[in-house]
């Protein structure tokens, strides 16, 4: 099963966005996930002038590069989220912060992810990856006491905000695939289930899976994807490594900065973690998957222009895995 492999942006948005393209064609990558920041892709600029798209795509032909996705993780991650702080402010364009009332931001937000997907059409990209946030995240330990009316409006919450935003989607032949994640209101297995429930499992809104969340919080990401496999609608690698414990290192990280060694766990170059990589292929294999597998190197303590390519060739070879064709099965099952 031939697939291409790109590689996300995101963690590369301080490079120019050429410089990034030719670093990646170098290095052998098929084409890139690129980030809706930076100067990658601008959103506002795609809608507002058509040389815009037209001198991205050039510039992606020039290095032989493809693109299948567009992500939005930042922009995305305000639609839904309380509260709306000095955190947003520091990674949302000043036109979507404006005067930083929460209630203005999240509007804001929702209207532009809805011009993301018009801008991803425009491209030629089907799929637009990134965040939902959640009214309810800080309610996850649980103290004070968290009533079932105040979860189920968290639910319902994500629901009013996002089904315009997939109406859109829906008119333009876009799909939005929301990144499993601690802080969006889909950030493990049972949350999953309860969020494609809340908006009717609507064929516009599916999976980015990626398992490095899933590891630390103790999830099996080879049977997410068995058990969602109808909704995996992109493929980020990325790795992380729990810390053996020693007594002192918990889960939760303790404010810690990446790359601390007094943390519970952190984000490692792809196959240098605790994902059971082979183990996923396999089942992405199973499933049928056959859109991008892209790279989403992060890792702290190591130079990236040496992991994002190590990550490249790590990944290569499991996608060398390919399931057994038809003749192989007939013969096997006869015996």
């Amino acid at each position: 099963m031939t697939r291409p492999v790109t590689l996300f942006t995101g963690q590369w948005a301080d490079l120019p966005f050429e410089e990034v393209c030719r670093l990646a064609s170098e290095w052998g990558y098929d084409g890139l996930e690129i980030a809706c920041w930076g100067d990658h892709f601008e959103v506002d600029k795609a809608l507002a002038d058509d040389s815009y798209v037209e001198r991205k795509k050039e510039t992606l032909a020039k290095y032989n590069l493809g693109v299948w996705t567009i992500s939005n993780h930042l922009l995305s991650q305000a639609v839904c989220d309380h509260p709306i702080d000095e955190r947003h402010k520091g990674i949302l364009p000043a036109r979507i912060w404006g005067d930083g009332e929460p209630e203005g931001v999240r509007q804001r937000a929702a209207e532009e992810l809805k011009d993301t997907a018009r801008a991803a059409a425009k491209l030629g990209v089907k799929t637009v990856v990134g965040f939902t946030g959640s009214s309810i995240w800080h309610t996850l330990a649980m103290f004070p006491p968290v009533p079932p009316s105040m979860i189920e409006a968290g639910y319902q919450d994500f629901a009013d905000r996002f089904n315009p935003i997939l109406d859109v989607f829906d008119e333009v032949g876009v799909r939005f695939a929301h990144e499993v994640h601690p802080s969006e209101i889909a950030y493990d297995y049972h949350t999953t289930v309860r969020t494609l429930e809340a908006i009717g499992h609507r064929p516009a809104f599916g999976l980015n899976w990626d398992p490095s969340h899933m590891v630390w919080q103790g999830l099996d990401p080879a049977n997410f994807i068995l058990d969602f496999a109808d909704k995996i609608y992109h493929v980020d690698c990325k790795d992380a490594r729990v810390a053996t414990r020693d007594g002192r290192r918990g889960r939760l990280a303790s404010h810690l900065a990446w790359a601390d060694p007094r943390r519970g766990w952190d984000f490692v170059s792809t196959g240098r973690g605790d994902v059971p990589w082979e183990e996923c292929f396999r089942a992405l294999n199973h499933i049928g998957y056959d859109g991008p597998i892209s790279i989403e190197w992060e890792d702290a303590g190591m130079d990236r222009l040496h992991g994002a390519p190590e990550a490249l060739a790590y990944i290569r070879s499991l996608n060398a895995i390919t399931p057994p064709d038809a003749a192989f099965d007939a013969a096997f099952s006869s015996e």
